[in-house]
């Protein structure tokens, strides 16, 4: 039977428009010209870092010896073992350049060429090489799919094998909790189909490293650098997807943005598992005042960025909106009390005690060892960032 559209009903939007024929012979000259293996990348955004489109991707790149990036903060990243690997670029922008460095083609699918989060004195903020040469082969208005399906087809990729994250769960970590610890405990325990939010700019920097090889997942990450993102994105997730479950990761700082987040989540009884962690300081601010080299104030001006005095107390904060929270601050702690909270239904709250991941001598130390990237060889310069950024 054939539907007909009611009388004075609007039309439906046109089909988004896949690449030109024109534009994807550009791509595929880019791609086949780059002068060697390395010398080419694709950036993935968007509606690109879905199963379908990553496949499409990664066949590509088997063909042709591109390399795969997402864009620093997707909506939504689908990754876990079976999909294909995809390295997100880094929010420092001296690591990004670092990623990017020696690139003499970048092709965008529907992301936008990259630049750094702020500026900086003295700094690039447009981070595409000088001498490479930018491709757009689907914009955000375009289909992104339909695009790359068209670029597998020019290239005569269609049975190119793309490459699959192999299954890799790290083992349980055990005694004083950290915040590497904890991405690494929740690696450990992540349920198939799970939903991360994730806001833990700071203290979750390792989690990408740990996750890469677990049960398939999405992270939804902090797309307008908006502090207080974390925990209504999970609200949505839940309330979106009742049948999988939800992990939210945050600061104590940004946590307290939103907090009144938890109180709905207890309404609705929504299955999240909110992980807040507290190191009582605003790390994410205390990095950037000194990457803008702003001079170390007094006693006052300090205690802008501290969270002490009075201590937050998640778990009272968390028991007064109706959900059921503890404190940890050992691994075998947090995990007893993960596993808890991945098991039962409805909302829970674990606020983990954690000793900041960038303070003191290696906090100050840090502009001058981005600054020192750029004057290593390339081979040393990529092996420093994976030890600040191990994506």
């Amino acid at each position: 039977m054939v539907r007909r559209r009611a009388a004075g009903a609007p039309a439906p939007p046109p089909a988004p428009p896949v690449a030109t024929g024109e534009v994807v012979a550009e791509v595929v000259a880019a791609l086949r010209g780059g002068g060697g293996r390395g010398d080419t990348a694709i950036l993935l955004g968007g509606r690109a870092l879905r199963e379908p489109a990553l496949l499409a991707a990664a066949r590509v790149a088997a063909a042709t010896g591109a390399k795969l990036f997402a864009e620093v903060f997707p909506a939504r990243l689908e990754r876990g073992a079976g999909l294909p690997p995809v390295e997100r670029i880094a929010y420092l922008a001296e690591l990004a350049s670092v990623q990017l460095a020696g690139l003499k083609h970048l092709v965008l699918v529907d992301a936008k060429a990259p630049v750094s989060f702020f500026a900086y004195p003295g700094k690039k903020s447009y981070l595409v090489p000088d001498g490479c040469e930018v491709h757009e082969l689907a914009a955000a208005t375009d289909d992104a799919l339909g695009s790359l399906q068209a670029l597998v087809d020019a290239l005569g990729a269609g049975d190119a094998p793309p490459v699959h994250q192999q299954p890799s769960v790290p083992s349980r970590p055990t005694r004083a909790l950290t915040a590497d610890k904890v991405c690494q405990a929740i690696a450990a325990a992540l349920p198939g189909g799970a939903i991360v939010s994730d806001e833990a700019q700071t203290s979750g920097v390792t989690l990408a490293a740990h996750t890469a090889g677990a049960p398939r997942h999405d992270v939804l990450t902090l797309t307008g650098g908006a502090i207080g993102q974390g925990l209504p994105v999970a609200v949505g997730a839940a309330v979106a997807c009742p049948d999988r479950p939800v992990i939210a990761l945050d600061g104590e700082g940004s946590a307290m943005y939103t907090i009144q987040a938890l109180w709905t989540m207890a309404r609705e009884q929504l299955d999240v598992t909110v992980v807040i962690f507290n190191n009582r300081s605003y790390a994410i601010l205390n990095i950037e005042l000194e990457r803008v080299g702003a001079e170390r104030g007094g006693p006052k001006a300090k205690s802008q960025l501290d969270l002490e005095g009075p201590n937050l107390d998640f778990v009272k904060i968390a028991e007064g909106m109706g959900v059921p929270a503890v404190r940890a601050d050992t691994c075998e702690a947090f995990g007893a009390a993960l596993d808890r909270a991945v098991a039962e239904p409805g909302p829970h709250l674990i606020e983990a005690l954690v000793p900041s991941t960038y303070s003191g001598l290696r906090l100050r130390l840090m502009p001058r060892a981005l600054n020192a990237l750029e004057k290593l060889p390339r081979p040393l310069a990529r092996a420093a960032k994976r030890k600040f950024y191990p994506a």
